[in-house]
C-alpha cells in the first residue's frame, strides 16, 4: 500500500506556524569589515522574507565534531540575500570567515522573538560592538515606514565597521569609539532633541550587558521606553538545551525562544 504524503508550500507552512528545517544554502560572499570582524551573505528566500528585527539565524560548521550551531542576528536583507556580521572568536567563526562565494552552509531560522516596532515613534537604536548588527535590520525595516523616524547611536571599540550599512536607513546616524566616550555620551548629546521631538521615543538596544543596564538606567530616569536584545551564549538556539536562561520577574526564561528581546520591566531593571 502506498501512503500519500503532503509537503506544504512555504506560504502554507508559514500560515500554519511552521518554519523550514535546517537546510543547506549558498554563500554569496564574505567580506572583512575590520580586524577580526566579517560580513557573510547567503541566499535564502524564506529568511529574507520573514526575518524581523532582532531575530537570529543558526549557522552550522562543516566539522561534525562541532555540533552546536553559532547564532547570529540578521543584519540586513537585500532581495533573497541575507547578511550576518560576526567576530572571529573560535573554530566555527574562523571557518565561516574563510568561506567564499559559491560555498555551501547549513542554516536554520529565523529564530527568536523580535523587537516590537509597530508604534508610531522616534526609534533610537543603541548598539555596542557586535550588538550592532541586529539594529541594522531594525533600521532597514523602519526606514520603509512613514510613521517612524530613526536615530542610530553606535559605540565601537575602534573601527566603525557598520556605519556604511546603516547610513541608507537612518534619519540620523551617530557613532563613537572608546577614545571619545560611549553610547551614553551620545545619548546625552541628543537628549534635548529627544525631549522636544514630535514623536514619542522608543529605545531599541543590543550589546554587552553592562551597556544595556546603563542604557536602561539612563532611559528610566527620563521615562523613555526600552526594548533590549540580550546576548547570551546558546547551545541549540531553539529552546532544547537550556543554556541561555536569564533571570526575569517571571522566573528563568530562555533567551533563544522567550527572547532575545525583553523589556527592562521583564528583566527587573526598573527598581
Amino acid at each position: 500500500m502506498t501512503t500519500a504524503s503532503f509537503i506544504p508550500t512555504t506560504a502554507q507552512a508559514t500560515a500554519a506556524g511552521y518554519y523550514p528545517p535546517r537546510r543547506t544554502v549558498e554563500v554569496t560572499g564574505v567580506r572583512q569589515l575590520a580586524q577580526g570582524v566579517f560580513r557573510l551573505t547567503f541566499r535564502d528566500a524564506f529568511i529574507a522574507e520573514h526575518a524581523k528585527p532582532a531575530q537570529f539565524v543558526n549557522l552550522y560548521s562543516h566539522n561534525p565534531l562541532h555540533m552546536s550551531p553559532r547564532p547570529f542576528g540578521v543584519a540586513d536583507v537585500h532581495g533573497d540575500e541575507v547578511a550576518v556580521i560576526f567576530a572571529v572568536v573560535g573554530y566555527g567563526t574562523d571557518e565561516f570567515s574563510r568561506m567564499q562565494a559559491g560555498d555551501r552552509i547549513d542554516v536554520l531560522g529565523p529564530l527568536g522573538k523580535s523587537y516590537d516596532v509597530g508604534a508610531d515613534a522616534h526609534y533610537v537604536l543603541v548598539g555596542g560592538g557586535l550588538g550592532i548588527p541586529p539594529l541594522l535590520r531594525a533600521a532597514q525595516v523602519l526606514s520603509a515606514r512613514e510613521d517612524a523616524t530613526v536615530t542610530t547611536v553606535f559605540g565601537y571599540r575602534n573601527e566603525h565597521f557598520a556605519d556604511e550599512f546603516v547610513a541608507p536607513f537612518a534619519d540620523r546616524a551617530l557613532a563613537i569609539d572608546e577614545s571619545e566616550g560611549n553610547v551614553i555620551t551620545l545619548l546625552e548629546r541628543i537628549e534635548h532633541e529627544l525631549r522636544t521631538g514630535q514623536r514619542p521615543v522608543t529605545i531599541l538596544s543590543c550589546g554587552p550587558l553592562q551597556m544595556l543596564k546603563a542604557v536602561s538606567s539612563w532611559a528610566a530616569n527620563r521615562d523613555i521606553a526600552c526594548q533590549f536584545s540580550l546576548e547570551e551564549r546558546m547551545g541549540c538556539g531553539y529552546g532544547t538545551c537550556v543554556v541561555c536562561v536569564v533571570d526575569t520577574v517571571d522566573g528563568r526564561q530562555k533567551v533563544c525562544v522567550d527572547g532575545p528581546v525583553f523589556t527592562p520591566e521583564q528583566l527587573g531593571w526598573t527598581e
